[in-house]
């Protein structure tokens, strides 16, 4: 076992890999000026305004102007002096007068500091990984296999073996962001109590929201949001009813609202005072203990029967935003949900490649006399049906795509390994490349599909999607969920017969755009091509030492194959314009860092990235 010191070591060099590569995907260093050895493995790049300049011992480009740094990173002076460079803060410091823009002292130091925090966050849960593991490989030994998920599948159900994997794999974060596990604000405590890279295990409130005081957006399906929660949590129901009885209060007037027990106590008692003061929330009543999955604040109810997961704010900032949950996306979500239900009957779910956890049921506080809706954002709750995704017939694994990038107990290789390997032979590159043929038809049939015939964007990154595995290890089928958020072209939904009503605030970025798609095309590329295939592509390639190249030219053969699917029943000037976009043009992708030094100024930068489908 590692030791804290040196976990923090290794979280140091992850946390200068994450800001190198993000420092020269965004172009805040110009790509153009580093200069690679003959043999393409090491490089320097020179500082502005002065002879100095930055060393790379070891480091890779890769497809979409990816920088993968491995090695040594030294600073050499004119005069000769080579100075290594062993932390985030000291880069920061050198780098900083050859960024495109001058960043403000306090936009550096918050970028140094909530860094410095996700670093020792990731130890301590590398620390406790380790532990974890122990007790996995332990596990799986004991029942004479070597396949974690040939353990799980046959030793959990299905919906314990996905919470699992999805608690296990919350590890490594988005790829192109550099403060990935900070929590600033929270404990060491507080973060292996609340997190599910710690396993934890975290209780909710059920308050009580007076009726009067709660807007409730549903799909068409839930006709009382009493009768619907006294059926998916029975239990909890009757307890919540009993209290409210025993103040002598009619819980026809009052709606059950999960509160995150930490946000409870940090946040609501404090924020809403007034509230409960004037009897509009009352905070006593029973708890139910849930686990968090990756998203930190989606929790699955700890219970028998397959519960609904629900989604909560949390006053808590992490990846760019206080974790709040707003009006557009308690109104969205189940809007979404019910058009999304209704095209994939139509479709039958796209040869059956894809099933989405429909968000059945949004509330959310609005005061009934000041109409002002800010306040609901940190007193509100999202729904998320579960049951169709967790209780399967089809021997399908969902694994949360982040997962699949975790290192297994036992071998220390990412978990996709054990899915490609069936056999426990090192794969061939033959065999890769089939495994990575079918994962990614999997997951671009779909997305394509619903995207240029209906107009609709799913985020499907490594977080929001899970995919099914068969016991052979192959892809079968996407389940997507959050649409809270999601971004749809309505032009291309009318045109089907379908309509979803925009949910429209001052201040607030629209989510059903009518003029340009391109919104709706940038989320697509950016969720599922950028952040997840490419990421796939780039793992794969590196794991099974590939050519440099050949991964991406079966993602452009697959996303080829999808367009062509769909190419009779799609306009041609739109399907020449979109196949473009997806395969020939630069993709966009938002500039998170820029973002981050700019301390969200402006939460819409963007930049783009050679497109790697176009370059091989």
């Amino acid at each position: 076992m590692d030791d804290l010191k040196t976990l923090i070591a290794y979280s140091r060099k992850n946390a200068m890999r994450r800001l190198i590569r993000c420092l020269f995907a965004e172009n805040i260093l110009d790509r153009s000026a580093l200069s690679f050895s003959a043999e393409g493995k090491q490089a320097t790049f020179p500082l502005k305004d002065t002879r100095a300049q930055l060393f790379f011992s070891d480091i890779a480009l890769a497809p979409a102007d990816t920088l993968v740094n491995d090695g040594d990173v030294v600073l050499q002076t004119e005069e000769g002096v080579r100075q290594p460079i062993h932390s985030h803060q000291d880069l920061l410091d050198v780098l900083r007068d050859s960024f495109d823009f001058e960043p403000s002292d306090e936009g550096v130091a918050g970028l140094k500091s909530d860094m410095e925090n996700s670093l020792s966050n990731d130890a301590h849960a590398r620390q406790y990984r380790q532990q974890w593991n122990a007790r996995l490989a332990e596990a799986i030994d004991s029942h004479g296999l070597d396949s974690f998920t040939d353990y799980l599948r046959q030793h959990t159900g299905t919906k314990d073996a996905a919470i699992l994997l999805d608690q296990w794999g919350s590890l490594e974060g988005h790829p192109y962001y550099p403060t990935w596990k900070s929590r600033p604000g929270l404990s060491d405590t507080e973060v292996a109590q609340l997190s599910p890279e710690f396993n934890a295990q975290v209780p909710l409130r059920i308050a009580s929201l007076r009726a009067d005081m709660a807007k409730i957006e549903s799909m068409p399906h839930v006709t009382s949001y009493h009768t619907w929660f006294a059926s998916n949590f029975p239990a909890q129901w009757e307890q919540w009813k009993t209290s409210l009885r025993a103040k002598g209060l009619d819980e026809t007037q009052w709606l059950p609202l999960p509160i995150h027990a930490w946000h409870l106590q940090a946040y609501v008692l404090k924020t809403f005072a007034e509230e409960i003061a004037a009897g509009i929330l009352i905070t006593d009543g029973p708890d139910i203990l849930t686990l968090p999955t990756m998203s930190y604040r989606t929790m699955l109810p700890v219970l028998d029967e397959t519960a609904p997961l629900i989604k909560l704010p949390i006053a808590l900032w992490m990846t760019s935003e206080l974790r709040s949950l707003q009006a557009k996306s308690i109104h969205m979500g189940p809007r979404i949900s019910t058009v999304i239900s209704r095209i994939l009957a139509a479709e039958n779910g796209f040869d059956q490649r894809l099933e989405i956890f429909p968000e059945e049921i949004g509330v959310r506080y609005k005061n009934a006399i000041t109409q002002d809706d800010a306040p609901g954002r940190h007193l509100s709750v999202v729904y998320r049906a579960s049951r169709q995704a967790f209780e399967r017939s089809d021997n399908g694994l969902p694994i949360t795509v982040a997962a699949l990038f975790t290192r297994l107990p036992g071998s220390g290789r990412p978990l996709f390994t054990d899915l490609i390997e069936r056999d426990g032979a090192r794969a061939t590159a033959s065999r890769v490349e089939t495994w990575f043929r079918q994962y990614a038809r999997v997951v671009t049939q779909p997305v394509v599909a619903i995207y240029l015939l209906y107009g609709i964007g799913l985020e499907a990154h490594q977080q929001n999607t899970m995919v099914l595995f068969s016991p052979d290890g192959k892809a079968s089928s996407l389940l997507i969920r959050d649409f809270g958020d999601g971004r749809t072209y309505a032009p291309l939904l009318e045109e089907r017969g379908y309509h979803l009503q925009a949910h429209v605030q001052a201040g607030i970025l629209p989510t059903v755009f009518v003029d340009d798609i391109e919104p709706v095309r940038m989320f697509v590329l950016d969720a599922a091509f950028l952040s997840h295939l490419h990421e796939m592509a780039l793992w794969l390639t590196r794991e099974y030492a590939l050519n440099n190249t050949r991964m991406w030219q079966v993602l452009r053969e697959e996303t080829e194959r999808a367009f062509a699917a769909v190419r009779e029943r799609v306009s041609p000037q739109l399907w020449e314009v979109e196949r473009k976009a997806f395969i020939e043009d630069p993709w966009p992708t938002r500039s998170l860092l820029r973002m981050h030094l700019m301390q969200y100024s402006n939460y819409r930068l963007q930049h783009t990235l050679t497109n790697p489908l176009n370059a091989v």
